[in-house]
């Protein structure tokens, strides 16, 4: 599976931004797909996950109610609505596809197999 993460930008705080990842191959359904962002000088940090299946949904706790993630699995896409936007969410964001991750694991980034490049989310004060 290749990731291709898009929709990044610089913002001012309290604006939204709306991220995409587009999978090749045919069965995106397959995969628990994450966000995972990267602020400098810091280690990456899960963000959210909709696990394959039943479409269930985790948050980090500093993202639960602003920001929200889903997938179309026509298109291959998964999305990460980012709503009321704060300067410390600056990071730069990633997409993580897993094949056999456990919910216990699912904020894990060592449980995902693929990764797409990152895309850069700046929001200024």
């Amino acid at each position: 599976v290749q990731l291709q993460a898009s929709g990044g930008g610089l913002v001012q705080a309290g604006d939204s931004l709306r991220l995409s990842c587009a999978a090749s191959g045919r069965t995106f359904s397959i995969y628990t797909m994450g966000w995972f962002r990267q602020a400098p000088g810091k280690e990456r940090a899960f963000v959210a996950a909709q696990r394959r299946g039943d479409g269930s949904t985790y948050y980090a706790d500093s993202v639960k109610g602003r920001f929200t993630i889903s997938r179309d699995n026509a298109k291959n896409t998964v999305y990460l609505q980012m709503n009321s936007l704060k300067p410390e969410d600056t990071a730069n964001y990633y997409c993580a596809a897993g094949r056999d991750i456990i919910m216990s694991s699912i904020r894990n980034p060592q449980g995902y197999n693929y990764w797409g490049q990152g895309t850069l989310v700046t929001v200024s004060s």
